[in-house]
């Protein structure tokens, strides 16, 4: 149980476009957002509460999810993992057609290991890359559709998986069942506000698509002890000015207690295609240690591309 809870923390989260904060090999390199400038909130007739409940209320960034068991497309994945000193120890390259024309195939069209990535039993030295493959490979039509066929684990893993999808598509709510962990989540309640300033940008994605970029950060004169107690340091929301979906999700978190340390940033990214939201790009970079496991440092970077509806879809 104490691992399951772990591994919630250190997938979860929700994504945008923010400054990689782990200082090591970055394997995303693909800049897509570029900012204009502070927006005016009066001449806009923005607020906090607008972004707020657009973040709390939405349910398109789930959806686009679900969406991708209708098409076929080209998924790019790139996990790399690394020792004490930061430096890469292991990687793994999957280049996968995912094709939806009929009954569903998954189809290697690469896959390459190098470096300490299975245990001698064949399964992954990191419980960090087992999410990996559990969440953005099997997700794809399995744990992100709807009725989707049980976990093998009963009631546990299903409850498993529901936080999973509050923590990566909800952040501002509540995680039940999570011990010291659960509430640090709800950074939107008046209590928690107090602690967080408000930023608003315009910009432009992907070159051609006008964005809002609403950020939440912990305030720069705080305490060291209150930010310390602060698990979500910065989240990053990406939001289309022409509909007000959202395109785009960030999230910085660190937190260290007697039970488990981690500092782990998660970057989610969607894209149109045919008017139809679509995942893009999602990476992540993270360490987590905990009491009598080896410490965990890994990196991933996913890319879909080439989407099309499936045949009869």
């Amino acid at each position: 149980m104490k691992k399951i809870l772990l591994l919630l923390v250190l997938t979860l989260v929700a994504f945008g476009a923010g400054a990689q904060q782990i200082q090591r090999f970055n394997p995303d390199t693909i800049p897509t957002i570029q900012l204009d400038s502070v927006v005016n909130i009066k001449a806009k007739r923005l607020n906090v509460e607008t972004f707020i409940d657009a973040i709390i209320n939405d349910t398109s960034f789930y959806q686009a999810f679900r969406n991708m068991k209708k098409y076929t497309f080209i998924a790019e994945n790139r996990v790399y993992t690394y020792d004490k000193k930061n430096k890469v120890d292991g990687r793994i390259y999957r280049k996968i057609k995912h094709n939806n024309d009929g009954p569903y195939k998954m189809e290697y069209l690469v896959k390459e290991d190098n470096g300490k990535i299975y245990k001698k039993n064949g399964k992954y030295q990191l419980y960090t890359v087992e999410m990996f493959d559990y969440i953005f490979m099997n997700a794809y039509n399995t744990d992100f559709v709807p009725n989707s066929a049980p976990g093998t684990d009963g009631s546990k893993n299903e409850s498993y998986k529901d936080k999973l999808k509050t923590l990566i598509f909800n952040p501002g709510r509540p995680i039940k069942g999570l011990p010291f962990i659960g509430n640090k989540t709800q950074i939107f309640t008046a209590n928690m506000r107090q602690y967080y300033d408000y930023t608003f940008y315009s910009g432009t994605y992907l070159d051609s698509i006008p964005v809002y970029r609403f950020k939440v950060s912990v305030k720069p004169d705080l305490s060291n002890w209150t930010k310390d107690g602060l698990m979500i340091k910065e989240l990053v929301t990406i939001f289309d000015k022409r509909n007000f979906e959202i395109l785009g999700r960030y999230v910085d978190m660190k937190y260290s207690n007697m039970l488990f340390d981690f500092d782990v940033q998660m970057n989610i990214e969607m894209s149109y295609f045919d008017e139809v939201k679509l995942p893009t790009k999602i990476t992540y970079q993270g360490n987590w240690d905990y009491p009598f496991k080896k410490e965990e440092r890994a990196s991933f970077l996913i890319l879909h591309k080439d989407y099309k509806l499936g045949k009869g879809k």
